[in-house]
């Protein structure tokens, strides 16, 4: 956390040096274009002053919509403020289509002949190439800064100077126009400088409002839906929702699992599909949640997705499947809390049963109702004598049934009456029908005429 603070700071730092030397050169930009351009008469420097000046304020924009963005998530802003970086751009949009329509009514006056003609000095030249200059390393810095630190604010700078690049560039050319004869070549060429800053203002509005309206990132949607297919067949994704804000996606994913899957072992999905997600989007936040799969399950599990879908049952075992003349018959065991009112319960197995019956193939359904087991208190075991006689009863048995003598033999004993649990040894090729009902049998063994057992557990291990 600690090492993810920092390299927080140092974007931001990064961030932040970036855009203020954006200030310090479009503010030079401003002094060279519109002061020669107002001491000669050249409107198309007054129009690329114009345009640059409105660089100085957008570039304040972006100093302090990093600085704004900078700032960790909090209760009021749960995503942070990296929106503020595309706030800040949509400033930029204004203020060049202002300086835009006002290049455009200053060139055409020029244009019917409302102004003093120009004519181009060497000195005007010059300033246009050192502008050039400045706007091709201004273009470069920001590109570098936006793609480093993610920046949707510096990206936009980028393209503001790359569009006052190339309207520096149409100056040349309307310069060298007059230069050669033509004389509205200079008022020609701030039409052109219009052109592109309507061109840049669009392009701004369209990108930045399409984030602030939640559209979805059409490509980066892509490239998570294909890394999550990539799990496998056993990740069914439901829904993927992505948002973008300034660089970074949050993600929201539902994904289906089997309904009798353990908990941990869905928790371990929602984990691959949080880091393939990463993966593919870095530094996205991702959050996943888990719903039963309810297609594309065999029968049994079908009945186990509708029995859990009940909210008072908490428990649904023993499913067993009765085929029969091409049809199948259910019978379930439901589990509520002991408090539960009968006729409550009862219909909740009635819903359980009419969904079941509504399911293809299925001609009946029965469901046996139990209650939840509470703990249960248990005491110390009785007197020794006691004891050591009923663990010697035990250990004959299970000697018995699988030559040896028990791995664990533990007694309980509660108000109900005497728990046993025993864990014994089978053969390692032994199948697990085969050590069911070893196990089944050896607690019937043990429960014969001893009517104060309440319970026998035993286990069986290779």
């Amino acid at each position: 956390m600690l090492a993810r603070s920092k390299l927080v700071r140092v974007s931001e730092n990064g961030q932040v040096r970036t855009a203020l030397a954006s200030v310090a050169a479009a503010t030079v930009l401003v002094a060279l274009k519109l002061g020669t351009g107002l001491a000669t008469g050249s409107l198309g420097l007054v129009s690329a002053g114009i345009e640059s000046s409105g660089d100085v304020v957008a570039a304040v924009l972006t100093f302090l919509a990093i600085r704004l963005a900078g700032r960790p998530a909090d209760p009021e802003h749960p995503y942070g403020h990296r929106r503020a970086e595309n706030l800040a751009a949509l400033g930029e949009a204004a203020i060049l289509t202002g300086g835009g329509i006002v290049v455009v009514v200053a060139a055409l006056g020029r244009l019917s002949g409302g102004g003093e003609p120009f004519a181009a000095r060497w000195y005007v030249f010059a300033v246009i190439v050192v502008a050039l200059a400045i706007d091709a390393s201004r273009v470069v810095v920001s590109l570098r800064s936006a793609v480093r630190y993610k920046s949707a604010a510096l990206r936009s700078n980028a393209f503001h100077f790359a569009g006052d690049m190339a309207g520096s560039l149409a100056v040349l050319g309307g310069l060298l126009a007059v230069a050669a004869g033509f004389g509205e070549g200079d008022a020609v060429a701030s039409l052109v400088v219009a052109a592109i800053i309507f061109t840049a203002a669009g392009r701004l509005i369209f990108e930045n409002a399409r984030v602030l309206m939640d559209t979805t990132p059409a490509e980066a949607q892509a490239r998570a839906e294909a890394a999550i297919a990539g799990l496998g067949d056993e990740v069914e994704l439901r829904r993927l929702r992505l948002r973008e804000s300034g660089g970074q996606y949050f993600a929201d994913a539902v994904v289906a699992v089997p309904p009798g899957q353990a908990l941990v072992e869905s928790h371990g999905i929602a984990d691959d599909v949080e880091a393939v997600v990463r993966d593919a989007l870095p530094d996205s936040d991702v959050v996943v949640h888990l719903e039963p799969r309810r297609e594309g399950l065999d029968l049994r599990d079908r009945a186990l997705a509708v029995a859990l879908a009940e909210p008072l049952v908490r428990e649904a075992h023993d499913i067993v499947i009765y085929e029969h003349e091409g049809r199948a018959s259910i019978s379930l065991h439901l589990k509520l809390e002991p408090d539960t009112p009968l006729s409550v319960a009862h219909e909740v197995a009635e819903r359980v049963e009419e969904a079941l019956r509504a399911e293809p193939g299925v001609d009946d359904v029965q469901t046996h109702l139990e209650p939840l087991e509470r703990p249960v208190a248990a005491r110390p075991d009785d007197p020794a004598q006691a004891r050591d006689e009923e663990q010697r009863r035990i250990s004959d048995l299970v000697r018995r049934r699988t030559g040896g003598p028990p791995r664990e033999l533990r007694l309980l004993h509660t108000e109900a009456g005497l728990v046993v649990f025993v864990s014994v040894a089978v053969g390692p090729s032994m199948s697990l029908a085969d050590a069911h009902e070893l196990a089944s049998r050896l607690e019937d063994d043990i429960r014969e005429g001893q009517p104060h057992m309440v319970d026998v557990v035993v286990h069986t291990e290779p």
